[in-house]
């Protein structure tokens, strides 16, 4: 299950950001892209989603599994999304928060769903837990577990590991590489952490437009 993406213009109303970005992303593989500051990556993962800002337009098309999702709404394009920020809700417990990304279906298969995708990412004993007792890398766990849980068929990742220490960032690297893996979706990594690059071969580099010389 391939994700396709072609984008032969992405721009703000005063500058370019991007300008002819073609990259295919392999089942079971995180293709990293990087670049500096402003140079367009979360407005890439935004247009892959269908939550780019209003303010930013672009052409092209993205197409995951030969099906072209670009011209769907947001919630039919079945991609997932992992933030800098967990985004959990406070007032659910770590259940709670879990449940809500299950598709709908018998109850007792959905609880199974959420116990099994916290063994998954080795929550397993965290089940009623308030995530505000929770730590930095438990609740990116539980966030990670959530995006998976709603079955998407594509991972976006905007830079989830940067605010966690360098210990956590390599333990969370590898959990989430080897569900990409065991998984096999495709998934988009924005970083600006060389360390999180998978391959040499699975990495795309984003030039500033606004510079001189940029192409």
């Amino acid at each position: 299950m391939s994700l396709r993406i072609h984008i032969a213009h992405l721009a703000t109303p005063t500058a370019t950001l991007v300008r002819g970005l073609d990259l295919t992303v392999d089942p079971g593989t995180v293709h990293t892209l990087m670049g500096e500051s402003g140079s367009g990556k979360s407005s890439v993962l935004a247009a892959v989603c269908g939550t780019l800002a209003d303010d930013l337009t672009w052409s092209g098309q993205v197409t995951l599994n030969g099906q072209r999702i670009d011209t769907l709404p947001t919630q039919a394009r079945k991609v997932g999304i992992l933030f800098q920020e967990d985004l959990l809700f406070a007032h659910m417990t770590v259940r709670e928060n879990l449940l809500f990304a299950v598709p709908p279906g018998p109850q007792p298969a959905r609880e199974a769903a959420v116990v099994a995708a916290l063994a998954d990412v080795e929550m397993g004993g965290f089940l009623h837990a308030n995530p505000a007792t929770l730590s930095g890398g438990q609740r990116a766990r539980v966030a990670l577990a959530r995006a998976l849980l709603a079955q998407p068929r594509a991972l976006l990742l905007d830079e989830p590991f940067s605010k966690l220490d360098a210990a956590l960032r390599e333990r969370m690297r590898s959990l989430v590489f080897g569900l990409v893996r065991s998984r096999q979706i495709p998934a988009l990594l924005v970083t600006h952490d060389s360390a999180d690059i998978a391959s040499p071969a699975h990495l795309t580099h984003l030039k500033h437009l606004d510079r001189p010389g940029a192409l």
